[in-house]
């Protein structure tokens, strides 16, 4: 298993602070991204990915021309998005864009495709709510077809059709590997299994344990579609420091500031130190040194029969620096000390079967 597994880094490219808590511009943003993520090749990760929204607290509405900019000096890792918001996407345009990023990078460009748990863009781009649902349908229908068997025919509701098209650059076959991203939604774990596409989980608050139901119903309705099984991931939070209590110290208050901004726009209760603790401690944190951090991965990779682990690391404004560090670590001590967790645990049952069969 864990010569195949991915481990990824995912980011929202946030307008930071430096040092002395002043913003720093969002163009040094992309730059200062572009960094991170080549520090991340250098220290082993496995892929680099980038979300899409539209607000003035992420500079990541072009993660393409960023995974680009990655791509020209990197050699190794994959580049992805987490998520492309593909109900506001037009797939004919989003397929060219990374197919193109998959030529420059040789074969390195993936995708997560979700409905956007954010709606800034369907205002933006003229897209009406109400169809929040059958847009996503739609356009994971298209994406599918354009990836799998061109030349397409193919006609819908919420763009022009198409007829005998091809689309360029062409991609050799099995390239783009692209997820569905799930937040929570039974009838989005189902489509995921019936377009046959891997299942990306996206937990940010409570026990992860609580989403084991969501793999078996992937699993059984695979099944009922005549597919094969395929892999399970999760997106999530977390932040490595040396310590636990430095890792907490650091990303606590970016953290309170982050969602306390979310909780004025959706309505929730701001968060609470004691609740930070809590996700921390058993939630959907993964905070503290590269040794807990890694036990936590770990255990959930296990519960969940994981087959990609995304860590959205350093929640907030944490500064460049910051970020680079929790990036070093993450890299050159947590991930190995995952793959040993894990595979002294394939060993154990490989030597207990062994027994039982004895």
């Amino acid at each position: 298993m864990m010569s195949t597994f991915e481990f990824g880094l995912d980011t929202f490219l946030p307008v930071t602070v430096d040092r002395s808590g002043h913003p720093i511009n969002g163009d040094q943003a992309i730059r200062n991204t572009v960094e991170e993520a080549v520090l991340a090749e250098g220290v082993g990760i496995d892929s680099f990915n980038i979300g899409e929204h539209y607000r003035t607290e992420f500079m990541d509405s072009a993660g393409h021309v960023v995974l680009a900019a990655i791509a020209s000096r990197t050699e190794q890792i994959r580049l992805g998005t987490a998520v492309t918001v593909l109900s506001t996407q037009d797939p004919v345009r989003l397929y060219s864009n990374f197919a193109t990023l998959d030529a420059v990078s040789n074969g390195r460009a993936q995708l997560i495709v979700g409905r956007g748990s954010l709606t800034d863009s369907f205002p933006l781009f003229g897209f009406d709510l109400a169809d929040y649902e059958d847009l996503f349908e739609e356009k994971l229908d298209l994406l599918v077809r354009l990836l799998r068997e061109q030349p397409v025919t193919w006609s819908g509701n919420f763009r022009s059709p198409l007829t005998e098209q091809f689309v360029s650059p062409p991609i050799p076959e099995g390239h783009i590997p692209t997820w569905v991203g799930v937040g929570g939604s039974p009838q989005s774990v189902v489509r995921a299994a019936r377009f046959a596409l891997p299942l990306m989980l996206a937990i940010i608050a409570g026990r992860p344990e609580r989403f084991a139901p969501y793999v078996e119903l992937y699993k059984r309705a695979l099944e009922q579609h005549g597919q094969p099984q395929l892999p399970v991931g999760l997106h999530t939070l977390g932040f490595v420091a040396e310590s636990d209590r430095e890792a907490i110290e650091i990303q606590w208050p970016y953290y309170k500031e982050q969602f306390e901004r979310a909780a004025l726009e959706r309505g929730w209760r701001p968060p609470t130190y004691e609740q930070f603790l809590a996700e921390v401690d058993h939630g959907s944190m993964y905070v503290g040194s590269p040794e807990t951090v890694a036990n936590r991965i770990a255990t959930v990779v296990r519960t969940l029969n994981l087959s990609r682990f995304d860590l959205h690391y350093a929640i907030g404004r944490v500064p460049h620096d910051q970020r680079m560090a929790m990036i070093e670590l993450y890299g050159r001590e947590v991930i190995p000390r995952i793959r040993e967790l894990l595979d002294a645990t394939s060993e154990a049952h490989d030597t207990l079967a062994a027994g039982v069969r004895n």
